[in-house]
C-alpha cells in the first residue's frame, strides 16, 4: 500500500527560519500577535500555523502527545513522523511537546511534565489550535517582556483558561508554555505571565 503525504516546506531553511522567529517572538512578547507565513497543507485537522511550528521546533529527540483529534486521524502521526522524526508518546507526562486541536477541551495542564526545581525547562509546552486571535474573551497579561499590560484575544480556548494559567504561573519557574495558533499567526503565554483577569 502506497500512502501519499503531504509536503513539508517547499523552502526548508527559509520557512523554518521565518517560523522559529515567529515562536521566538511569541515567547519573548505574551500576548502579542506574530505573522506565521507557510505554504503548508496538512493532513486535517492539524492546521498550517501548528504544521510550521513543530517542523520548526520538533526532531528525534522530542516526543510529542497528540489530543484524540489528531491522534485519531493516522495521517497526522504518519505526516508528522515522516517529516519530523519526533515519536508519538501517550503519556503527556513523558512529552516535550503537546498538539491540541481540540483548544476548548483541552485535557488539565497539569496532566502534563511541568519540569522539576532542578531542571525546570524539563516541561511540555502546549501547542494550542485556535480559530482567532483577534477575538473572544479579552485577557490581561502582566509579566516579563510586557510594558504595562498586554491584552490578548483568543477563541476558542477552556473555560477555565484564566483558572489554568494563574495555577501555572504559581509553580514558576516551573510549569508549561502555552503557545496559540492559528493558520497563519502565533501568540504565546509563556509561565512567566501573570494573568490579571478577563472580559
Amino acid at each position: 500500500m502506497i500512502v501519499s503525504l503531504a509536503p513539508a516546506f517547499s523552502e526548508p531553511v527559509f520557512e523554518s527560519q521565518s517560523a522559529f522567529r515567529a515562536v521566538m517572538k511569541a515567547m519573548s512578547r505574551p500576548g502579542l500577535v506574530h505573522d506565521l507565513r507557510h505554504d503548508l497543507s496538512p493532513p486535517a485537522p492539524l492546521s498550517g500555523g501548528a504544521a510550521a511550528t513543530i517542523l520548526t521546533l520538533l526532531d528525534y529527540e522530542t516526543p510529542v502527545w497528540l489530543d484524540a483529534a489528531l491522534a485519531d486521524a493516522n495521517d497526522v502521526s504518519l505526516w508528522l513522523r515522516f517529516h519530523t522524526g519526533a515519536p508519538i508518546t501517550h503519556d503527556p507526562q513523558q512529552a516535550a511537546f503537546a498538539l491540541i486541536a481540540d483548544a476548548a477541551n483541552a485535557p488539565d495542564f497539569m496532566g502534563f511534565a511541568l519540569g522539576a526545581p532542578d531542571y525546570p525547562d524539563r516541561s511540555t509546552t502546549l501547542i494550542l489550535q485556535v480559530e482567532s486571535l483577534s477575538s473572544g474573551p479579552s485577557i490581561a497579561l502582566k509579566g516579563p517582556g510586557i510594558d504595562g499590560v498586554q491584552m490578548l484575544s483568543a477563541r476558542p480556548l477552556p473555560e477555565d483558561f484564566v483558572h489554568r494559567m494563574t495555577d501555572n504561573r504559581a509553580l514558576f519557574p516551573r510549569g508549561v508554555d502555552v503557545l496559540l495558533l492559528t493558520d497563519n499567526a502565533v501568540a504565546a503565554v509563556p509561565r512567566s505571565t501573570r494573568i490579571e483577569g478577563s472580559a
